[in-house]
């Protein structure tokens, strides 16, 4: 399935409207929208843009990065540059990506899968998933479907599976320019 046609923004600006389950306020954002691949559609956020979580007050990213928003998937990539102190690849396991004229949204479902500068591969919140199953009645298929993505991310990132090999290569330069030296 492809991206339906979307009403970008001024310049491609997308905005990220990231929820919590069931529709509670999460992660938001602008992106601009650099391309397609076979892997899906590619977005930028630059280094010092700003970002707000929920009510809280907006906070900048520090470190720009490349998101990849694949059709159907139940996930959503970011790539880092090298100068990053922490992660190559975060991805947040969500509901798929909905497009809605010239935003994105998808509910975040606590776990995230990353992979680190030295290739080490780790699922994070567990605790925050097996809790908020609970406190908001998280429905099976729900938690199966987050399970199954997290294996299948799992699995790509640690064999390094295209779109987790090189495929984000092209788009961090593309939006950062030169890749830079690793962190260190």
């Amino acid at each position: 399935m492809t991206r339906p046609a979307v009403a970008e923004g001024r310049d491609g600006q997308v905005h990220w409207d990231g929820r919590k389950w069931p529709d509670r306020l999460h992660w938001q954002f602008e992106m601009r929208r650099l391309g397609e691949d076979e892997h899906g559609t590619w977005l930028f956020v630059p280094p010092g843009a700003t970002a707000r979580r929920g009510a809280e007050p907006p906070v900048a990213i520090p470190h720009g990065f490349v998101s990849l928003v694949p059709p159907d998937a139940w996930w959503e990539a970011e790539f880092y540059p090298p100068s990053h102190p922490r992660w190559e690849v975060y991805v947040n396991i969500g509901t798929p990506c909905e497009w809605l004229c010239d935003r994105i949204r998808q509910v975040d479902l606590d776990l995230d899968v990353v992979r680190g500068h030295d290739g080490t591969v780790q699922t994070l919140d567990e605790d925050e998933f097996a809790d908020h199953q609970v406190r908001f009645e998280y429905p099976a298929e729900l938690i199966e479907r987050a399970r199954a993505a997290t294996a299948e991310v799992t699995a790509l990132l640690q064999t390094r599976a295209e779109p987790f090999g090189s495929a984000a290569h092209r788009w961090l330069a593309l939006a950062l320019g030169p890749l830079d030296a690793p962190h260190g």
